[in-house]
């Protein structure tokens, strides 16, 4: 497997690969990174779909990217996901996937719906009960704070391993607007991930310029299980392959033989019944290893939502495998510490136009339109929970009233007593959750209990493990996807190694599913290599200039030996590119440029 990048290796169809017609495939769980290597397997491999069974322990496909109604309870989403166009991976796999509502491809779906109706906020931070909290795009970050970023950037991953956020940035990095809107946006903590945080801002250098308003972000129709789940579902059942529900994998034996490691036989309990298959060398598992949903409780408008902590089915899996050789991860680093892992959040259905009323207000947008609302996430940065809510277009999902608003509302801080409701978020009904985020819109105290008791149904969903890839670690921590000496298996989704690329995305599932496809069957094609903007000089100066919210960098000393040192520059490529993303002043015939003949906007 090697990785590419351009149109060459992109619309170019691999050869079939040398003896896969003797292959077979067993996936272990039916998340994202499972369905989309299974494509990956049919559309590049040959390997035909009969010859691939996904083993699931639920009763239906999807994994975290869920969205469902239940009954006696509501409409119910964990969490959303949000997208960019440069999820390389992501849009090679939805490129072949039929659309359920456009003659065309979900990508195609997708495009059109991004194009004819962009994303973006226009009130991201509210405070003081639902007023806009006018943080004017701007990050606030001091020079201090700037030089702890810079330092970050350039430091060796080496250097950022076992570290938390919170040791490499200071008080004042920890208290601007660029920390908010991060924090909010991708769910970090102050003792997550130094190295986390590191890799994020590469991977996304090119879009700092779309943090504060969200127009970096794209969305799909509906909820994500049916605008992305359910075609992928349907195809693959197309193409004949087997879906096992209520089938929890307990164990995996290997023979290890030196340097060669070889994946022996699966045991599984299916309805309650012991079984299992043996593996030869032509027969494939590709296992997801932990998850962020799991032990998920769900609560109701009427009771909270309990936390789990007892025996978690796909972390003790992992840690049934790791146990058998170092090369297979740490389990325990990522789900061994609840407390720093944990998050609530709640999925509100309005009914009727009196809560829309104020959720408009805020959005200024009508939400009852079809389009984009809130364009993302509206923070109320002066709430005790740290709550963040947003409503996507409606309906959410296909089976919504026309009456009807689905909101999905999260908190960082479940320990916290609220501000209207004197209780921890994790203690909260549905009921009460309301009425802490009907607070923190603007909704005159007087009328919250009514308006939350009667004009809304809120199911919390209390999630264990869901921020667990964030915590400090270190190299090994993370199995690759295929270990040195493997022959027949693979690890997939958020837990296993890969190159640059960043997990808590829909790309790190995919990615690490392609390039396990790719290698165990020898795919002779190139996997997309993560997107280079962290490589490219104009995104980095473009950055640095958002950055700085636009002020220009002042040169040393006097200023008249400042305009030299730039005059010197004018008419070269760099002081050019320089003077076009604001970082000096325009001198001489040097003047700012629209840039209308690159890609960077």
């Amino acid at each position: 497997m090697y990785y590419s990048s351009g149109n060459y290796e992109a619309f170019a169809r691999p050869l079939k690969p040398q003896g896969v017609e003797n292959k077979s495939a067993w996936f272990v769980g039916a998340g994202l990174t499972s369905m989309a290597s299974a494509v990956f397997m049919i559309r590049d491999g040959q390997l035909p779909g009969n010859k691939i069974t996904i083993l699931e322990r639920l009763d239906l496909p999807g994994g975290a990217l869920d969205g469902i109604r239940k009954p006696d309870k509501g409409f119910v989403i964990r969490g959303g996901r949000e997208m960019e166009d440069h999820m390389e991976c992501l849009w090679d796999l939805f490129r072949t996937i039929p659309s359920l509502e456009v003659d065309g491809s979900v990508l195609d779906e997708f495009y059109w719906l991004n194009k004819a109706d962009p994303n973006y906020s226009l009130c991201r931070v509210t405070e003081n009960q639902g007023q806009d909290a006018k943080t004017n795009n701007e990050f606030g970050l001091g020079d201090t704070a700037q030089k702890e970023m810079v330092k970050v950037f350039l430091a060796s991953r080496e250097e950022m391993e076992d570290k938390r956020i919170d040791e490499v940035f200071g008080a004042e990095f920890l208290q601007s607007n660029f920390w908010l809107y991060w924090r909010t946006m991708f769910a970090f903590e102050e003792w997550h991930s130094a190295l986390e945080m590191k890799l994020y801002l590469h991977r996304f250098v090119h879009h700092i310029g779309g943090l504060p308003d969200l127009s970096a972000l794209k969305f799909t129709k509906y909820n994500q299980y049916e605008s992305l789940v359910l075609p992928m579902y349907r195809w693959l059942l197309d193409q004949g392959v087997t879906f096992d529900f209520s089938t929890e994998v307990t164990d995996i034996d290997f023979a290890i033989d030196g340097g060669r490691k070889q994946a022996t036989r699966i045991h599984w309990i299916s309805d309650g019944v012991e079984g299992g298959v043996d593996l030869g060398p032509d027969d494939l598992v590709l296992t997801t290893i932990g998850s962020l949903t799991e032990n998920s409780v769900d609560g109701d408008h009427h009771h909270p939502a309990s936390l789990d902590e007892g025996p978690a089915p796909a972390w003790d899996l992992w840690r049934r495998i790791a146990a058998k050789d170092p090369s297979f991860g740490r389990p325990d680093v990522f789900a061994g510490d609840i407390p720093k892992t944990k998050w609530e959040s709640a999925t509100v259905t309005t009914i009727g136009p009196e809560i829309p009323r104020y959720i408009e207000k805020i959005a200024q947008r009508d939400p009852f339109a079809g389009k984009v609302v809130t364009g993302g996430i509206v923070t109320a940065k002066d709430s005790s929970w740290l709550l963040s809510w947003t409503v996507n277009r409606q309906p959410h999902f296909k089976q919504q009233s026309p009456d009807e608003i689905v909101v999905w509302v999260y908190g960082l801080f479940v320990d916290t007593p609220g501000d209207f409701v004197k209780k921890p978020m994790q203690e909260c009904t549905g009921e009460e959750i309301t009425q802490e985020w009907l607070y923190h819109m603007g909704v005159p105290v007087e009328d919250i209990p009514d308006l939350a008791a009667t004009k809304a149904k809120t199911v919390p969903v209390m999630m264990p493990y869901v921020t667990s890839f964030f915590m400090p670690r270190k190299a090994g921590d993370r199995p690759d996807v295929v270990p040195e000496g493997a022959v027949n298996f693979a690890f997939i989704g958020q837990f296993a190694e890969t190159t640059r690329d960043t997990i808590f995305t829909t790309e790190y599932s995919v990615r690490t599913g392609m390039e396990a496809a790719y290698r165990l069957l020898g795919v002779d094609r190139g996997v997309p290599e993560v997107f280079n903007s962290t490589y490219d000089l104009r995104f980095l100066l473009k950055a640095t200039s958002r950055l700085r919210d636009g002020e220009e960098v002042e040169l040393p000393g006097p200023k008249f030996i400042g305009n030299r040192i730039i005059s010197k520059l004018d008419h070269t490529q760099i002081g050019k590119l320089l003077t076009d993303f604001g970082l000096v002043p325009e001198v001489g015939d040097t003047v700012r440029r629209d840039r209308a003949d690159d890609a960077i906007s």
